[in-house]
């Protein structure tokens, strides 16, 4: 199962969530209008194996480009109002993977998902909570929805999963989830996450 720890931003901290918890994935968010906003490139950034997602809403190309230059990034996540054409522009210029995050509250959300799986040049998908504003709302969404995605694409769940979610998690089932998204739950404050936390979850959901 996929590990990605999203909203990362200060050095010693990549640093020891790299180390000591060892994700598969680590998220950087290159949107302006989130507190865990990457104004510059950090200190210091993961290495392989672990992989550099940034998370972009609704951005232009070029901005996308540039960032992913600077951060050295291994995939794309998409997590506005991109459609298929613009994933397939991205896809064309950067020759990354791409990440299409949707936010779920109902059956109407699953329907636009399969619709969309269908046709689009993603590699993945992302499930988070529906909010007004974009993710980090640290709630959860009802997990039983997605008994209803029949499309393609393989998914990470994500959207409020916390500490004690682990056992929740290992009882999950469908054919196309592959991993997990952390993030709020897990923070000591804004982009500052909680090592020893993270580190015990990690290890539990491993077992």
């Amino acid at each position: 199962m996929i590990i990605k720890i999203c909203g990362m931003r200060e050095p010693d901290n990549i640093r020891a969530v790299a180390t000591l918890v060892r994700p598969d994935w680590m998220g950087f968010i290159c949107w302006p209008g989130s507190k865990r906003f990457v104004a510059q490139v950090p200190a210091y950034l993961p290495q392989p194996p672990v992989q550099r997602v940034g998370v972009f809403v609704d951005a232009p190309v070029q901005y996308v480009r540039q960032q992913a230059e600077a951060l050295g990034l291994h995939l794309i996540q998409l997590h506005g109002h991109e459609d298929e054409q613009y994933s397939h522009a991205i896809k064309e210029i950067l020759h990354l993977p791409i990440i299409k995050a949707f936010g779920i509250s109902d059956l109407s959300d699953i329907v636009k998902v399969n619709a969309y799986a269908s046709r689009s040049s993603a590699d993945y998908l992302l499930f988070d909570t529906s909010t007004p504003l974009v993710g980090g709302s640290g709630r959860q969404f009802d997990w039983s929805l997605l008994s209803h995605y029949t499309g393609p694409l393989p998914f990470l769940l994500s959207g409020g999963i916390g500490p004690a979610d682990a056992t929740q998690i290992r009882a999950f089932s469908h054919p196309r989830c592959i991993g997990i998204d952390l993030n709020s739950r897990f923070e000591v404050s804004a982009a500052l996450k909680d090592v020893h936390a993270l580190q015990a979850f990690a290890e539990e959901l491993r077992q």
